[in-house]
């Protein structure tokens, strides 16, 4: 991968990076039938991107990264999207979009250099502990406590909804250190554990679907080095809704991207199945199309103020809130176009527990009911939409508390 590319031969670049390590009969990794193939593609594929320069490709070039702008991820997300094949490997979600954009934000110098580098190489998996039984869209509840003994945390309490968390070798989370707060979101402190050692228990968690992906972690005199902090003790409040924001809306402008892929596959669907013919069936399909369109101008303008300010606003829980709804209204009209067929689940579910399934996926009723399921799961996941609604309401139009 050439080190100086121009923003308009990047695409270029990565078409020829497709063209090189695709064979020419490749249909998407959706289309390969079974999850053990899926994830041993996705493993390798996930190694040729990082050989060749494109994983964090916005991270600076001296923590491993290109250097590229904001716009040139989203030609990248792109160009992989219409190929059918993902843009990072199966816990970079946590380790790349989520903990090294944060650490770019209020990591040390010493932090940035240690981990970045070795999450682009996937030396580092990552997964992420903020939930717990008694602390999910009320975050600043949480129990799971943290004491500094001598130059090391000793970490105790529960996560759970962890998902990856048994192929992730480290774990990001939020731990109470002062006890007893002037107000809950404070004295609370963000950590980096290794999940490698006897005080960290990994329970997997059995999903309506039959999958494992969510997981209960235990930690139980767990300990971290003292220097494993991100941001200031007890100030871990603000470093939480830093990543909060990255899980949100980071992806605001590519996001549609897969959501069309997934809206075409329902309107061949719908057209191969005589229901396009239908005039309530239609209107539903033409409303489908409508929000997904809205959805991309959404995220462009979302893109352009990131371009300018550098930072995600209120726009990242407007693209949560607004994706989130329309894939459990699109899924649901999926379900609706299968009709009773969509009762004998029949094919692989998709690889991931959130969002659309892979392009190039079969219209099987494996294939949409697992993408239902993930579009349930989408508006609590990242904040409930009543959350974010919340955050609206108060940050943007200016509403009481």
């Amino acid at each position: 991968m050439p080190d100086a590319v121009g923003a308009d031969d990047f695409r270029a670049v990565v078409r020829g990076f497709l063209a090189e390590n695709l064979p020419v009969d490749w249909a998407g990794i959706g289309a390969i039938a079974s999850h053990a193939e899926a994830d041993a593609f996705v493993a390798d594929w996930r190694a040729r991107l990082a050989a060749n320069g494109l994983l964090g490709i916005t991270w600076p070039v001296e923590y491993g990264g290109a250097g590229r702008d904001k716009a040139d991820q989203v030609v990248l997300v792109e160009e992989l999207a219409r190929a059918g094949v993902p843009a990072m490997g199966s816990n970079d979600t946590f380790g790349i979009k989520m903990l090294g954009n944060t650490l770019l934000r209020w990591g040390t110098e010493e932090q940035r250099r240690h981990f970045l580098p070795r999450i682009l190489s996937g030396e580092d998996r990552w997964c992420q502990g903020y939930s717990e039984p008694a602390a999910g869209s009320d975050l600043a509840g949480l129990r799971c406590a943290a004491r500094l003994d001598g130059d090391q945390w000793i970490v105790d309490g529960q996560k759970t909804w962890t998902s990856r968390a048994r192929e992730a070798n480290w774990i990001f989370l939020l731990a109470r250190t002062d006890p007893r707060p002037a107000r809950p979101h404070q004295g609370i402190t963000f950590l980096l554990v290794p999940m490698d050692q006897p005080g960290v228990e990994v329970r997997p968690i059995r999903a309506l679907s039959g999958e494992s992906e969510f997981n209960e972690v235990f930690f139980t005199g767990a300990v971290t080095a003292a220097d494993h902090v991100v941001g200031e003790v007890g100030g871990g409040w603000s470093v939480a809704m830093t990543l909060l924001g990255l899980e949100r809306g980071e992806e605001a402008a590519t996001n549609p991207i897969l959501f069309r892929a997934e809206l075409d596959r329902l309107l061949a669907m719908a057209a191969e199945r005589g229901t396009a013919s239908d005039p309530v069936m239609r209107q539903r399909l033409a409303d489908a199309y409508t929000r997904c369109e809205i959805m991309r101008f959404l995220g462009q303008r979302i893109l352009h103020q990131v371009l300018v300010s550098g930072t995600l606003g209120p726009e990242a829980s407007i693209s949560k809130l607004y994706w989130s709804e329309y894939h459990r209204r699109v899924t649901q009209l999926a379900l609706d176009v299968l009709g009773a067929d969509a009762m004998v689940v029949d094919g692989r579910l998709p690889l991931r527990a959130y969002r659309a399934d892979d392009p190039g996926a079969p219209n099987t009723t494996g294939s949409w009911v697992g993408a239902f399921y993930n579009a349930t799961a989408g508006t609590i996941y990242a904040g409930t939409s009543q959350v974010q609604r919340n955050i609206l309401g108060e940050t943007v139009l200016g509403l009481p508390k």
